[in-house]
């Protein structure tokens, strides 16, 4: 899976400029000859997974439009430290102009897959999907949503207009979970999946028990033995998927409660860049 050029470049643009600012690179300007070439690879620090690699291609392109950029590696696949993602031949004032905006959204965009992956290795041979959520940095949602596709992870809805989901506050204003439901069903098209989030058993049985009910239910900061009676009590009727207090170490017993999904936040907002340099080749 690709995300195309029209969807990124406009991110790597706004990413160059807030860099250039008004002189542009006054550093390179000032110390690099105008006609000089340069080769260099943008090189792994640290071991992960590769994604966003089109943001290199784009940010040096917009500086240099004739640059050669090569990948050595594709979106999705593991590197080890120390190996080569992307190699550019360029201009070389236009390719240290670029370096930046490229490290940026490589380093963060790797670091999301790379936290994916480890989540979904935790809960390997369980049946249970790791999904992300909408908290996502404000403009890179597209790239981060790709980050987690390409660490293995499955993506959750990409804002509030491509699925109904009904959160706690929803439910306050509407009095009740399964009242809100019943509000959504005859409000929204055939095509549309509801989603409800419940904080209790409680709640579940009465959504559960509606002549048309959700699609998924959204188990909130449910403890494991209430997980495990919450799978039992659904008995597979609709997608049960577990959401809060989820980290690496309680994945694994989250997922082994039968849950079909596991909604991490984290995979987006606490994801560490991962550590990528430009090495002169």
């Amino acid at each position: 899976m690709s995300l195309p050029d029209l969807l990124i470049d406009p991110v790597v643009r706004l990413a160059l400029a807030e860099d250039l600012g008004r002189a542009g690179d006054v550093t390179a300007a000032a110390c690099i000859p105008a006609d000089a070439r340069l080769t260099a690879d943008f090189a792994a620090r640290q071991a992960g997974v590769a994604a966003g690699l089109a943001v290199v291609r784009l940010a040096v392109r917009a500086m240099d439009p004739d640059a050669v950029v090569e990948e050595r590696i594709k979106d999705g696949e593991a590197f080890e430290a120390g190996q080569t993602l992307v190699r550019v031949e360029a201009d070389a004032r236009a390719l240290l102009a670029a370096e930046r905006t490229a490290l940026n959204l490589l380093g963060r965009l790797c670091g999301v897959a790379t936290l994916t992956r480890a989540y979904v290795e935790a809960v390997a041979g369980t049946s249970a999907r790791i999904a992300d959520t909408r908290k996502t940095t404000p403009g890179l949602r597209a790239l981060e949503k790709h980050a987690v596709a390409m660490g293995g992870g499955s993506n959750h809805r990409f804002g509030l207009d491509d699925a109904v989901l009904i959160k706690d506050n929803h439910v306050a204003v509407c009095g009740g979970a399964a009242e809100a439901v019943r509000r959504a069903r005859t409000s929204v098209g055939h095509l549309m999946k509801v989603e409800v989030e419940v904080d209790g058993l409680d709640q579940l049985d009465a959504v559960l028990a509606l002549a048309v009910g959700p699609d998924v239910v959204m188990l909130d900061n449910f403890g494991l033995d209430d997980l495990r009676e919450a799978v039992r009590r659904n008995a597979g009727r609709v997608v049960l998927e577990a959401s809060g207090g989820v980290n690496l170490k309680t994945v694994r017993a989250i997922a082994e409660t039968g849950v079909d999904v596991i909604s991490v936040g984290a995979l987006t907002h606490s994801a560490p860049s991962l550590d990528i340099g430009l090495d002169a080749a």
